[in-house]
């Protein structure tokens, strides 16, 4: 089964005079449509879209991640408004690229958490949600038709390409903890880059909850956080191209 990397044109065109709409379509128009047709895919059966056997992504790894300690965290959420200050140009939580307001109350696992919840209704430990910018494979690049997320010249952090990006959401659906938001305004994708080096969730932290470490730091460094990681050498991320391809390789079949 091949990957699915586009629609063509006259299939939107199809699918279009079939729906009533023009047929004559603007670029924009078009990546709008491709946009929901892969969305409609994804909740069809996103393995059949995208085959069992379809190479996964792999990236350099980042110069630097961010390590949370989760008994730090007073839940004040500046974290979440430094960051979409900085990135979006307004205070709007639900952008950021680190996740303090849906664990603050009852945990990850919400209210049916049952015994053992955390958040300030449970142990009152605030687990926060950062990106790890995955090395190998990099599950959000992988998943997007449009190689859409690369990686940042100046940091090598994991980011989403807004010219690229159509809006699908499969990279949503594809990260395993839930990092990427996505934009409503603007119609594309958002996740960590590390704010170029100098991410903004970690100065505004008044209760030094939140670091930014070197990868190769990890090894040494005994923050709680650091047994969810997983480290790999750039060297063996590079060399692992049996089952793997660098992103951008990618072509249609």
């Amino acid at each position: 089964m091949h990957r699915i990397r586009s629609i063509s044109s006259e299939w939107i065109e199809q699918a279009a005079k079939a729906s009533g709409l023009e047929a004559e379509l603007t670029r924009r128009g078009f990546l709008k449509l491709s946009a929901c047709a892969l969305s409609a895919l994804a909740f069809l059966n996103l393995g059949e879209a995208f085959g069992e056997n379809a190479p996964l992504v792999i990236l350099d790894n980042a110069q630097g991640i961010i390590l949370a300690d989760p008994t730090r965290c007073v839940g004040c959420q500046r974290c979440e408004l430094a960051c979409t200050e900085f990135n979006d140009g307004r205070a709007q939580p639900s952008l950021a690229r680190i996740k303090i307001a849906r664990v603050l109350n009852f945990g990850l696992a919400g209210p049916t958490g049952g015994v053992g919840m955390h958040g300030d209704w449970g142990d009152g430990l605030v687990i926060q949600g950062v990106c790890r910018q995955c090395p190998h494979p990099v599950p959000c690049a992988t998943a997007c038709p449009q190689d859409a997320i690369i990686s940042d010249p100046k940091t090598g952090a994991r980011v989403v390409d807004a010219a690229l990006c159509v809006g699908c959401r499969l990279c949503q659906q594809a990260c395993p903890w839930g990092m990427l938001s996505f934009d409503e305004e603007a119609g594309v994708a958002t996740k960590c880059f590390l704010c170029h080096g100098s991410p903004k969730c970690v100065e505004a932290c008044p209760a030094a909850a939140l670091r930014y470490v070197p990868w190769r730091d990890l090894t040494r460094d005994g923050s709680p956080s650091r047994a969810t990681l997983s480290v790999t050498a750039p060297e063996k991320a590079k060399a692992c191209l049996d089952c793997h391809v660098p992103a951008g390789t990618r072509s249609a079949k």
